[in-house]
């Protein structure tokens, strides 16, 4: 595609969040209604199929840039870095469930067999990839982090795209209360600077299907699981802990030039 004129970056940014505000809205209004897991699969293969297009078209026509900026390569390309962003989460919060459990402030039993629970888990891997993870971190950490770290030090980017995000969980209804929107925010913000330092968004996707999985799994929609201590559950064992640790290992393995800007040629 050829390089030309095109909108100016802050038009950009507002109709891809306006299209994903859309998108998202849309497709919970016509799935409304009691949680049931036909409906769940019927809403993540729709919020894919939607996306990506939407995306595709965004790069094509109002960037007018190749899709390789994007930082979504084949997953033969990303998948060590899809397993790093996965570990990076879980083995910190398997040690805060254990530390939770240990301590008493959390009980867990299992209402089903553990067949079923295994089959819920792998459905919900699933699920989370299509619902949440590709089309949220090709958006947010794709599409929006790209722009603004052609414009902005990468550090700014990984901010602007956080606010981006924790105004899109506002708007959509997933981020109502003061302590949703700060998990938006913290969870975008470590999110960004794994698509920072590691140039592509597997690593981001890896982190948001195990934490979404787990969270789910745990929680209504997964339905396998009686939990008492559920807020404290999710605030040190899927919070504080791997997304701390998710953190040290980043600075640990990578080495981030946060002033940079990132290259947009044309094709």
């Amino acid at each position: 595609m050829s390089a030309g004129p095109r909108l100016a970056l802050p038009w950009r940014i507002l109709v891809v969040v306006t299209g994903a505000v859309l998108v998202w809205l849309l497709l919970g209004a016509v799935l409304d209604g009691d949680y049931d897991r036909p409906t769940h699969a019927v809403g993540a293969v729709l919020t894919t199929a939607v996306v990506v297009p939407l995306v595709v078209v965004a790069r094509g026509v109002l960037d007018r840039r190749p899709w390789a900026g994007l930082g979504l390569p084949s997953l033969r390309a990303g998948w060590r870095r899809l397993l790093l962003g996965m570990a990076c989460w879980l083995v910190p919060a398997a040690a805060g469930f254990a530390l939770c459990l240990g301590l008493g402030w959390v009980e867990i039993s299992v209402r089903t067999s553990v067949g079923d629970v295994l089959r819920v888990a792998v459905l919900l891997v699933v699920l989370v990839f299509l619902k949440e993870a590709l089309p949220e971190e090709l958006i947010f950490r794709g599409y929006l982090h790209h722009n603004l770290a052609t414009r902005l030090p990468a550090g700014q980017a990984v901010i602007g795209q956080a606010v981006l995000f924790t105004l899109f969980g506002f708007l959509v209804g997933a981020a109502r209360s003061v302590d949703r929107l700060a998990l938006f925010l913290v969870f975008a913000l470590l999110l960004g600077a794994f698509r920072a330092a590691t140039g592509d968004v597997w690593a981001g996707i890896g982190l948001h299907v195990a934490f979404q999985t787990v969270a789910q799994l745990f929680g209504d929609v997964g339905a396998v699981f009686d939990v008492v201590g559920a807020d404290v559950l999710g605030v040190v064992a899927m919070g504080a802990i791997p997304f701390s640790v998710s953190w040290l290992v980043l600075r640990h393995h990578y080495r981030l030039n946060w002033r940079a800007l990132a290259p947009d040629p044309p094709r």
